[in-house]
């Protein structure tokens, strides 16, 4: 028994190709995208603004300002947990912000049984 497979259904090789062009055009952007998150700066403040972490969309932490009032000699506590506010949040910003801009890219499909595709 043979079955009828309606016209562009069935993945025949031109259907194929064309997936493929797809997903590789779709790669594409992504490197293209990742390339622009990866160079972009962020600025994320803590503490009231007394600490102000700047960070690239590597996650690389490109300097860390503090406002001469946060330093105290008899408080350092605080001080390490601002400091520890401002990264995680910087880090967060950077993740956030880079699988927003993926997303709009892939749709946010994800193809399960396919790893590494995307």
């Amino acid at each position: 028994m043979r079955a009828n497979i309606p016209k562009g259904m069935g993945g025949g090789p031109q259907n194929m190709q064309a997936l493929l062009r797809q997903v590789q055009k779709t790669q594409e952007e992504v490197a293209a995208k990742q390339e622009e998150l990866d160079a972009r700066e962020y600025d994320i403040s803590a503490g009231g603004g007394v600490v102000t972490v700047r960070i690239n969309g590597k996650k690389e932490i490109l300097s860390i300002d503090l406002k001469p009032e946060i330093v105290d000699p008899d408080d350092i506590e605080t001080l390490s947990d601002i400091l520890v506010a401002a990264v995680n949040e910087a880090i967060k910003r950077v993740e956030d912000t880079n699988n927003a801009e993926i997303n709009k890219i892939t749709g946010a499909v994800s193809m399960p049984g396919i790893p590494g595709l995307m």
